[in-house]
Parts: structure tokens; sequence; C-alpha cells
């Protein structure tokens, strides 16, 4: 088939079913391409296609004499029974040799570069974004990367598979300290803001206090979990240390003794995030069993319980005046996958949900009011995706961005 007609042929399908029979008869009378339009209405039946009678044939699979079928602008489910059926739209009066035929898979490969745009259930079209050039530092890990904080205005920490904690300036690149003490992958870290002093815990049951101005051995170790720790939140003083395990566990520490204070255990309350609320007594978590607990800790005990999500909470984060709160979940196929805001102070009730991830909402956060007109909040996602959202509407993000480095 001549490339030519390629660029002049007009593609749209759409399910229906057979209205006399099989085949392509019974369609619309046909007209000449010599009139300067062609309108057929084809039905294509499976048993006309290559195959046994009765097989499933993607759609993925058509070409029409030689052109490709776009799919970018619908979904399409073809349930048994459903015929498909092909409108050419008008095109320049040429002749065209048409045949219909069946790929099975052969033109997954070439689809495999766009499909991404077009495998969303609601149909939302992503667009790639081109980014400016970046600049790229040297790696400061040599295996993967589990978890970074600020420190400060210049300053980064980051633990990952490699068991170390490394302290780098983020602006000029240049690591400004190595620590090791851990003997598994680090999981969690957690600043005390305008110091040099941070906490990091690991699968190794156990969480360190490092101090930048210090040595390079730990200032402080806090042992008492008996499996992975997974939660961490500092006090607003910096007195006290919270930490939570998948061993249903939440103990709370002296920082300066490194004594545990008080211990409490709920069953089934695998702990996935830890975060205390900015000028209050209250510790904010979430947990595998789908549940966010408020817990008060003078005593360490719930202060109240969220009403239960459908899917694992995975992380959460108090907003800088202590009013709100957002946690996101677990999720697959834009099932769950949402952040969730929350009124922490007053009914403590869901205020509204940020819908549009596809995948795991990994973390969720809220952004500066000095980086936007509007309060916003940040999700990432194993989506490969980072929106940003108007937080006081659940509705589309207000931009969304590739994974890509922005600096």
């Amino acid at each position: 088939m001549p490339s030519s007609s390629a660029s002049s042929v007009g593609l749209s399908f759409q399910p229906d079913r057979p209205a006399g029979g099989y085949g392509a008869r019974g369609g619309r009378k046909r007209r000449s391409w010599r009139e300067g339009r062609w309108e057929p209405s084809l039905s294509l039946s499976r048993s006309r296609l290559p195959g046994r009678r009765g097989e499933r044939v993607p759609l993925a699979g058509l070409a029409l004499g030689g052109v490709t079928s776009s799919l970018g602008k619908h979904n399409f489910q073809q349930p048994h029974g459903m015929l498909l059926r092909c409108h050419l739209k008008r095109a320049l009066p040429q002749k065209v040799s048409c045949r219909f035929c069946a790929v099975m898979g052969k033109l997954q490969s070439k689809l495999k570069h766009s499909t991404y745009k077009y495998s969303r259930p609601d149909g939302f079209r992503d667009e790639r974004i081109q980014t400016k050039a970046f600049q790229e530092y040297s790696p400061a890990h040599v295996d993967t990367v589990s978890v970074v904080a600020a420190l400060n205005s210049d300053l980064c920490v980051s633990g990952g598979k490699d068991k170390t904690v490394v302290a780098y300036n983020w602006r000029t690149g240049n690591v400004v300290k190595r620590l090791k003490g851990h003997e598994r992958e680090i999981t969690k870290i957690a600043c005390i803001h305008k110091s040099g002093q941070f906490f990091s815990a690991s699968r190794d049951k156990t969480v360190m206090m490092w101090d930048l101005q210090g040595s390079s051995q730990p200032r402080q170790q806090f042992s008492g979990h008996t499996m992975v720790v997974t939660g961490l939140a500092v006090s607003p003083d910096t007195s006290q240390l919270c930490t939570g395990s998948r061993d249903n566990t939440l103990l709370l520490w002296d920082v300066g003794t490194g004594q545990c204070a008080e211990r409490a255990s709920v069953s089934r309350n695998l702990v996935t995030h830890l975060c205390w609320v900015p000028r209050e007594p209250y510790i904010l978590q979430t947990s595998e069993d789908k549940t966010i607990r408020l817990w008060d800790s003078r005593g360490l005990q719930v202060a109240h319980i969220f009403p239960a999500k459908q899917h694992i909470q995975t992380y959460c984060e108090v907003s800088e005046d202590g009013h709100k709160c957002i946690s996101c979940s677990s999720g697959f196929g834009g099932e769950g996958c949402e952040a969730t805001l929350w009124d922490i102070r007053q009914t403590r009730n869901r205020i509204c949900e940020y819908e549009g991830h596809f995948q795991t909402v990994a973390s969720c956060v809220f952004l500066p009011r000095a980086l936007a007109l509007m309060p916003v909040i940040a999700t990432s996602s194993h989506d490969c995706k980072v929106k940003i959202w108007n937080q006081d509407s659940g509705g589309r993000p207000v931009s969304c961005q590739t994974s890509q480095c922005l600096v």
C-alpha cells in the first residue's frame, strides 16, 4: 500500500452489535473514492479473522490496508459476541486498496513506547514534559536510596540499601559526611531542623542518632524493637523520640538518656509512618491495617482513630499549623492510590480526597506557602508521577511531572 494513503485515511473504532448478520453486508451504501468520500460501515466478525473460531483478537492487532490503527482517544473492552465497526472518514480522492488483516501481537513492540498514554482507566491522556538539562552529581550511594530528608536549606540526609547514611550539600553536590553503623538497609530518617542532628532507622531493628558536628560514630543508639523499624517522629522540643515497627509496637524514648519511657502495642498495627503534630503532644501514625491513629504522647495512649480506609495507609504528614493532616494509600490500576486530607483539630473527619494516581502513592507532603499562591500538596507514586494539588479542592492536579530530576 503506498505510504501516501496512510496520511489520508482517518480511523476511529467503536464497539457495536451485529445488526443483520456477520460480515461486511448490511452496511450503508458504499460510495466511490472518485466522489471524494468513502463512508462504508464494515463489521468484522471473529470468524472472518485468521485463527480458530471464537478466538479473541486484541484491538492492538488490527491494521487497515497496511495503516496501523491509532488507539489514542479511546479505551476498549470487547465483550463476548461484540463486533467492531470501522468508519473511514473523509479523505482525498485517490485510489486506495483496502484490505483487513489481523496481526496477533506483532504490533506490541511498535506500540510499547506510546501505550502508557492510553492505559489509564479514565482515558486521561498525559503528555511527556520536556525538561531543561539538569546538573548531575556523583552518586552518594552505591545501592538503592531508600529515604531522603531535609536537614536545613542546604543539606540533605539520605539512607539506602548500602547501610550508610550520607549528608550532602544539594547545591554543590559535595558529600559532607558519610556515616556507617547500621547492619542492614536504612528505612527512615528524621531530622532535627536548624541543627546538625538527625536519626536513622534500619531493618536491623535499631535507631541511631547522629551529629554532623561530632564524630562519625552514633551519638545515641535505641534498641527495643523486635522487627524492622518503619516509623520515626521527633517531638517539637526535640526531647523525645517516637519509633514504630512491624512488631505492632510504638516506643517513646528519652533522647538525652536513650532510655525507653513508654511502650504501647496494638494487634495488627504494622506501622508504616509516624509524624509528630507541631506544638502538640500528639503523634500521627499510619498502618498496614488501613487505620490512621492519633496518639497522645502523655502515656502513649490512642487519642483518636480516623475512619478506616479501604487500602493500606503508606504515609502521613501534618501541616505546619497543626490543623490538617494528609495520608496516602496503596492500590493498583487507579483503585485506591489516593491521598486524603483530614481535619485534625475539630471534627477530625475527612475533608477531601485527591485521586489521579494509578499505582500506590508512596508519600504526600504539604508544600510551603512561599512556593505557590495557593496552599498545595505534593504526592509521589509508584506510577513514576509527582503531582501537585490545590489543597482546597479534590479535582485534577495543578501540575504533573514524570520522575525526572528537576535540579
